[in-house]
């Protein structure tokens, strides 16, 4: 008797998650459904794959050899019969998303919009997060990030032309501390920085001037992991915050931000959209990389 397929599909969002109620929530089951799968699963292998405890669900060394066995192919018959189930009909299914938080032109609304309304087949599921981890190991069907930090056997697709960085505040807090007029004057200033985690320093603000690039420990009095409370704080007068030009150029445009040190903050590559090469392109990720192109020839810089 051949195994159930189900069975796999159930280890490897097991394996995933970690969880064994976060499997259940993505399949769309039961937990006990995803735990009787699970222990007829090891059953029939006659090994244990994880290792369970009241807090939680951790693969065994046999469980780990044999995802590293199963994954690839099930992501393959995944493809295949997503594949062909949208051969007569628009594309659909669920596809998953991994965006960073400063990527504006994905994240400002029109791209996502658009792309829900041209495809109502698919469900889009995108998680905003600023983690470094490999996107096929954690089940996302694509990322967006900066291109020079994306690993180089991906498949990447511009979002973007080139991006710059910038420092701004508002013409208030100028008016009353000053103007930096080199970088290191900045440790005069009251800086709004960001951090990726708790666990992280804050990001060390970068200028580059006559081909020489260098960053600058601000020590920012505020820090947090929101942009969005950042772009706040600035416009409240608090300080000078730092980041990507598109995310504040809707506040530069109408002058309630202003930009400094200009000279110092060269252009860089841009966002782009990206996934793994080594597996077949499923009609839904082909959707939104169509969409992505178009959307960037047609829409305008933010």
């Amino acid at each position: 008797m051949g195994m159930d397929l189900n069975l796999l599909t159930m280890f490897a969002a097991v394996a995933d998650t970690g969880n064994f109620r976060a499997a259940a929530d993505r399949l769309g089951v039961t937990r006990s459904a995803v735990s009787q799968g699970i222990r007829r699963l090891e059953e029939t292998i006659g090994q244990p794959l994880f290792q369970r405890t009241t807090r939680s669900v951790r693969l065994t060394e046999e469980g780990e050899r044999f995802l590293e066995t199963v994954h690839s192919p099930l992501l393959e018959i995944g493809a295949a019969l997503e594949t062909a189930r949208s051969a007569s009909g628009m594309p659909h299914g669920l596809l998953r998303v991994a965006v960073t938080s400063i990527a504006e032109r994905f994240l400002s609304g029109p791209l996502v919009a658009e792309f829900a309304i041209a495809y109502p087949g698919i469900t889009l599921d995108v998680t905003v997060t600023d983690e470094e981890f490999d996107i096929v190991a954690a089940g996302f069907d694509a990322g967006v990030r900066l291109g020079e930090v994306i690993e180089q056997d991906m498949v990447a697709v511009s979002l973007t032309g080139e991006q710059r960085q910038v420092a701004v505040a508002t013409p208030r807090y100028f008016e009353r501390h000053g103007i930096p007029q080199h970088p290191r004057d900045l440790a005069g200033h009251r800086c709004i920085g960001w951090r990726p985690s708790p666990e992280t320093a804050p990001y060390r603000w970068e200028f580059e001037r006559d081909g020489q690039e260098f960053d600058v420990a601000v020590e920012p009095q505020v820090t947090t992991n929101d942009m969005l409370l950042m772009i706040r704080t600035a416009l409240a007068d608090g300080g000078i915050t730092f980041g990507i030009e598109e995310t504040f150029a809707p506040y530069i445009r109408r002058g309630e931000l202003v930009t400094v040190l200009d000279d110092w903050l060269a252009p860089f590559a841009g966002f782009y959209l990206y996934f793994p090469g080594r597996r077949s392109v499923t009609p839904k990720l082909r959707a939104l990389i169509e969409h992505v192109r178009k959307f960037r020839m047609r829409v305008p810089p933010l």
